[in-house]
């Protein structure tokens, strides 16, 4: 069913609920600008992903989901609701794909509401759209781009899109002014979803060893105060040369400071895909989830990926060996550092 043209002036765009998954829909964010180039386009989304999009052009308004907070079960729902209701959108296009994003933005009478048809949520669509059999082996930048197609929407370039606000760009900056010489190798040992992604940290810290010692690195971790342990690891295998960010800087900070990168070592993580949309090179270490559909959408990227038959198994915990992580060796993630150093 295509999308009206016509009386279309207010558009709510619900975005999904991870960071890395929030870059992967940079393309279809841009895909709604250029096919409603006039309208207001606002977007919904959870607290920590207003960095991904606050800057950008194609959005003239992020508006905050509390879930957690003011907006805490079905009375924070009906809350949300009538918050939307009163700014009036002519179109919600719902690129997450839970049963309660429809329901809110049903709630919130917003005449058109469009979205994958999945979860239950068929009813609460005016525009629903079927998820293709192709989901599990195509890209996720495709997968939503496919969505607006199948409405009628013209896409535009696949290609990722993240701008940084100005603060963040002169934090960054100031942060590289303050490290040794040589290569800058990013490194980031945490992944939300689980353990199951995680190289080990202890054979992170072995890297973090081998590149101060063997190619005079300036190694930086990425992460959360969740990941402090695994940092402190890393940090006494190379105390000089390894400085460490965990817990110490905002999204958009930490997005700036990858972009600055000469290379990046990463889990299948949001910010391995911020690491993608800055261009920055990137090694990537895949075990329990598919680099097919969720890998660095990126041309100058590395996957490391042993391929083994329970791979990818899809769990947050590894119910046997994780022989998917330990098989990937330090000296082939630096193998690997070095070869996207060179070029």
């Amino acid at each position: 069913m295509t999308l009206p043209q016509e009386n279309i002036d207010r558009i709510l765009v619900r975005s999904t609920n991870w960071i890395g998954d929030g870059i992967m829909t940079s393309p279809a964010v841009r895909t709604i600008r250029e096919n409603y180039p006039k309208a207001h386009i606002a977007m919904l989304v959870h607290p920590w992903l207003s960095d991904v999009f606050s800057a950008s052009p194609y959005i003239d308004e992020v508006i905050s989901y509390h879930k957690k907070g003011i907006h805490r079960g079905i009375g924070g729902m009906l809350k949300l609701s009538r918050e939307l209701a009163d700014r009036k959108f002519d179109m919600a296009i719902l690129l997450q794909g839970a049963f309660e994003a429809a329901f809110i933005t049903w709630l919130a009478q917003i005449p058109v509401r469009c979205g994958y048809s999945k979860d239950g949520r068929r009813l609460f669509l005016t525009h629903p759209v079927k998820i293709s059999d192709q989901r599990k082996s195509i890209h996720q930048v495709h997968y939503y781009q496919k969505m607006l197609a199948d409405l009628g929407l013209t896409p535009g370039s696949d290609e990722l899109f993240l701008q940084l606000p100005a603060d963040a760009l002169k934090m960054a900056e100031m942060f590289f002014s303050t490290i040794g010489k040589g290569p800058v190798v990013g490194l980031n040992p945490g992944a939300a979803y689980g353990p199951a992604k995680r190289w080990p940290a202890e054979l992170f810290a072995q890297l973090a060893s081998k590149l101060s010692q063997e190619d005079g690195a300036q190694l930086v971790i990425f992460g959360t105060e969740a990941d402090k342990l695994a940092a402190k690891e890393i940090v006494a295998a190379a105390p000089d040369n390894v400085h460490d960010l965990t817990g110490k800087t905002n999204l958009a900070e930490a997005m700036a400071v990858i972009g600055k990168c000469h290379c990046f070592v990463t889990n299948d993580s949001g910010l391995m895909h911020v690491g993608a949309a800055l261009k920055t090179p990137l090694v990537a270490l895949f075990g329990s989830t598919n680099s097919v559909t969720t890998g660095p959408f990126s041309d100058n990227a590395v996957i490391l990926n042993k391929n083994l038959p329970c791979s990818p198994c899809m769990k947050t915990h590894c119910e046997t060996d994780f022989r998917c992580m330990y098989e990937i060796t330090p000296d082939e993630v630096a193998g690997a550092v070095r070869g996207m150093l060179k070029c």
